[in-house]
């Protein structure tokens, strides 16, 4: 069986600092592309439990109905304890601001985040927005009311 992904387009704006490439895929069936930091040639310096926003140099047009999510890349996650503070940040459609990137060094040893370096992933994800109907009683489930760890370790 062969898979076809069918892109959407997102139209994306370079701002003035912007230098390098756009975001790409950087496996076939990657399902975020990789966004870079864009800081002027100069370096962001993390110590442990500090936090930076770090600018991209994009701002993005993306269709109703759909929204972008910033997400940490799992090797720096990994390897350096660099990760997406409020993960997976999401980028509504109506939103043109320049997208920047919260950061939080949850490592031991201070990061150097440099121009260029490919920082988070961006994944294209569907919205559904919810529509609230108000009742005086919910069907009952055989879980309940039971949360955080009810069903077991």
């Amino acid at each position: 069986m062969v898979t076809v992904m069918t892109p959407v387009t997102v139209k994306v704006r370079t701002l003035e600092h912007f230098r390098g490439e756009l975001p790409k895929y950087e496996s076939r069936w990657a399902s975020g592309c990789d966004v870079r930091a864009q800081l002027m040639g100069e370096s962001i310096f993390l110590k442990p439990m500090e936090r930076a926003l770090v600018p991209t140099g994009l701002t993005v047009e993306i269709p109703p109905g759909y929204e972008i999510q910033v997400r940490p890349r799992s090797g720096l996650a990994f390897r350096q304890g660099l990760t997406i503070l409020n993960a997976p940040g999401t980028i509504d459609a109506d939103y043109r601001g320049e997208i920047k990137i919260l950061v939080i060094n949850l490592g031991q040893e201070v990061i150097a985040i440099k121009d260029q370096d490919r920082l988070a992933q961006l994944v294209l994800m569907p919205v559904c927005q919810l529509q609230w109907n108000l009742v005086s009683q919910l069907n009952e489930t055989e879980r309940g009311v039971g949360g955080f760890g009810s069903t077991g370790v």
